[in-house]
């Protein structure tokens, strides 16, 4: 008998160890969606993109500092203004263990950019490529991707294209990749418990990832789980119970509850995403630069961060957030000044100051009224009405037609980091997001040469230009980019949350 209880001992204890490795080696995140489809291709959507880039692999990736560098390449080169060559990785295997060639890029290429690529469909991502024209297969290991006119972005865009198997495409059809994964990622699909969870497994033939981002190999943990967990307070449970180790989209009001507790930690960064208050340049009053400079100097931009979002985004001075390319830390700083706010009003002819009505959508009432109390010490007499967001847009965002109104409280994304897509659509004269109307000729040939220019630091310095001139001019209030607020586990290391909002996590551990 006590040689049995000894056995039965000895088992369960080596049962209890072989689980608590088996934990040691998984990590779990709360996620607050599920993935609305497995193929990269068919889908606009960043949560799914984020789970899904666990699998895939682009032929580039951004390092920790956003940098764009190779992934699925060994480097690329610029043969042209409309020409771009990338020498494919050699080696790189997919999940089913065949080899990736320049022919599984160029079938992906193709089925993201060709009308009706996918089995009739056309990509919903096509527009993510811009002006992609052809995509050609050169020798030596060479992809060549022709462009129907210059557009330098073109690398910053393509950490968001993963790369899928041609010859699993074709036997399994474009339905397939739906549900089922043949990636090149550094975990692939165990199973998509729709609704619940997606649960992966190492890739044990893993090329190692990009050179550029340290450590080259095999994922640290052998499984990793998306765990869908919509309601915030049950994902901040879940952290605090020990039974994820990253929660998404923490609210700022659970940070101090995260932080107090002595098991968990919070982890934040820069979004994508800048907002700001588009001023009527064609109206009356607004018209006057001096007019604007005020409402800009009225707005308490850090008390308003600090109690609405608990201190967790970034003030900016303009467009560009902190971490995106051409960032120009140097620009004219409009702090929160009532009294010159007030000066500038009265030398603009406003000496009781002035009256305006500032329009949002409704998820933004709250911000919007802050902001109006806080301008109201300025003699700013703020009136917040709110819209839906196509009325707004249409409204706001007339290229060339007259616009009407005050103010408007929005934002735009800038997932690439690159002024191409926020700078130039939101200050070029009647592009489609000049929603204050600003029209100025030196700021457009300045962001049109920037739009064609090879050499990066000669792109940096035209935007920065540009940037300093509107900063003077000031067409817009610039407000913040909010952070991208996580919650983790203290067991968790080798893992940091990045600007473009992945959640990459091959560099992961869990001690």
């Amino acid at each position: 008998m006590m040689r049995l209880k000894t056995i039965a001992f000895a088992s369960a204890l080596a049962f209890t160890c072989s689980l608590n490795t088996a934990m040691a080696s998984e990590i779990r995140i709360g996620f607050a969606n599920d993935p609305l489809t497995l193929d990269p291709a068919n889908h606009r959507n960043r949560d799914t993109e984020t789970i899904i880039r666990n699998m895939y692999d682009g032929l580039v990736t951004r390092d920790g500092d956003m940098k764009v560098v190779p992934e699925l390449i060994e480097s690329y080169s610029q043969v042209s203004p409309t020409v771009y060559d990338f020498v494919i990785r050699s080696g790189v295997k997919f999940h089913d263990g065949s080899t990736m060639t320049a022919g599984d890029i160029k079938f992906t290429l193709d089925r993201l950019t060709v009308d009706g690529a996918m089995n009739g469909q056309t990509s919903p991502r096509k527009s993510l490529l811009g002006p992609v024209e052809k995509v050609e297969e050169l020798e030596n290991n060479i992809i060549r991707i022709h462009l129907s006119e210059p557009w330098p972005i073109l690398p910053a865009m393509l950490p968001n294209q993963q790369i899928v198997s041609e010859a699993f495409v074709k036997a399994h059809g474009d339905e397939a990749l739906a549900t089922q994964v043949n990636g090149t990622g550094s975990f692939k699909l165990v199973e998509w418990r729709k609704g619940d969870s997606v649960i992966m497994e190492r890739f044990e033939d893993y090329y190692g990832g990009s050179p550029d981002v340290p450590p080259v190999g095999k994922a640290c943990v052998e499984r990793a789980i998306f765990k869908v967990i919509p309601e915030n307070a049950s994902r901040v449970a879940a952290l605090l119970a020990g039974d994820v180790d990253i929660i998404t989209e923490l609210p700022a009001f659970s940070v101090s509850q995260i932080k107090n507790n002595p098991n968990t930690d919070v982890m934040t960064v820069n979004g994508t995403r800048s907002f700001f208050i588009a001023m009527n340049n064609e109206g009356s009053a607004l018209k006057d630069v001096k007019v604007r400079q005020a409402l800009a100097y009225a707005v308490d931009k850090k008390l308003i961060v600090d109690k609405l979002f608990n201190g967790t985004a970034a003030l900016i001075n303009g467009i560009l957030s902190p971490d995106a390319f051409a960032y120009n830390p140097d620009l004219i700083t409009y702090d929160y000044n009532p009294e010159k706010a007030k000066s500038l009003l009265a030398e603009a002819g406003y000496p009781d100051g002035i009256e305006l009505t500032l329009e949002t959508e409704g998820a933004y009432k709250d911000t919007a009224e802050a902001i109006g109390a806080v301008m109201s010490k300025a003699g700013v007499r703020i009136s917040v009405v709110t819209g839906e967001a196509s009325q707004l847009v249409s409204k706001w965002r007339t290229q060339g037609k007259p616009k009407s109104g005050d103010l408007w409280l929005t934002s735009w994304g800038n997932g690439s980091l690159d002024p191409y897509d926020i700078f130039v659509p939101t200050h070029r004269t009647n592009d489609r997001g000049n929603s204050a109307g600003y029209a100025n000729p030196q700021v457009d040939q300045l962001l049109d040469a920037a739009g064609v220019e090879a050499d990066t630091e000669k792109r940096a310095s035209l935007y920065k230009e540009a940037e300093t001139i509107v900063n003077k001019e000031l067409p817009y209030i610039y407000l913040w980019v909010p952070q991208d607020i996580y919650g983790v586990s203290k067991r968790l290391s080798g893992w940091k949350p990045s600007a473009d909002s992945r959640i990459h996590l091959h560099d992961a551990c869990i001690n």
